[in-house]
């Protein structure tokens, strides 16, 4: 299951950052590791932290594959994708931001690591892909500035940590987790909470 979570995760980052891409008139090339890299930087980032390497995403050739396909969706198709509707966009983006953080919490977990720990790695992984794309760009990382976005990772992160402490299965506090991840951020950008910004 957090195979397929991390796919998933992968191709809805993919296609988010190329679209990105195209919208900044960059070329094929450019699409293309936008898209990667915004699909692949959090797993990254994560694995090297827990010292896996190298990283699961360049081991096993099915996330570069399915970063590729959701970048070449973004290209080949961007007049519709970008004809989508910003909330559904939104709600896509928040889908992927709560698998990667699900996925990236189990995988600290595996690995025995503490609470703490697992809730940062699991925020890490979720907003890492489009924190290394937006300086791609030259822009301030969206994290360090929009609505409640890597809040709700680690939301969601330590909910679902909470939930096993609270004798949930596995599976279920995962889904707890992510659902809540993703309500937060879902209805953070319907009533524009912030995050203050100064006392």
């Amino acid at each position: 299951m957090l195979y397929l979570v991390d796919l998933a995760g992968t191709l809805l980052f993919a296609i988010e950052g190329a679209t990105t891409a195209v919208a900044n008139h960059l070329d094929l090339l450019g699409i293309l590791i936008l898209g990667f890299a915004t699909a692949v930087g959090g797993g990254i980032i994560r694995d090297v932290l827990l010292g896996a390497t190298p990283p699961s995403a360049l081991r096993n050739w099915h996330y570069p594959a399915v970063a590729f396909i959701g970048a070449g969706i973004a290209f080949l198709f961007h007049t519709y994708v970008q004809e989508i509707p910003p909330q559904l966009l939104m709600m896509l983006d928040a889908a992927g931001l709560a698998l990667f953080a699900v996925s990236g919490t189990e995988e600290a977990l595996l690995r025995k690591m503490s609470p703490l720990v697992a809730i940062m790695l699991g925020g890490i992984t979720g907003v890492g892909g489009g924190t290394i794309r937006d300086i791609f760009l030259g822009h301030v990382p969206r994290v360090l500035q929009t609505d409640i976005y890597a809040t709700a990772a680690l939301a969601g992160s330590a909910i679902m940590i909470l939930c096993r402490r609270l004798g949930m299965k596995d599976t279920y506090s995962a889904l707890v987790g992510g659902a809540a991840c993703f309500l937060l951020r879902v209805v953070s950008s319907w009533y524009h909470w912030q995050l203050p910004a100064k006392l």
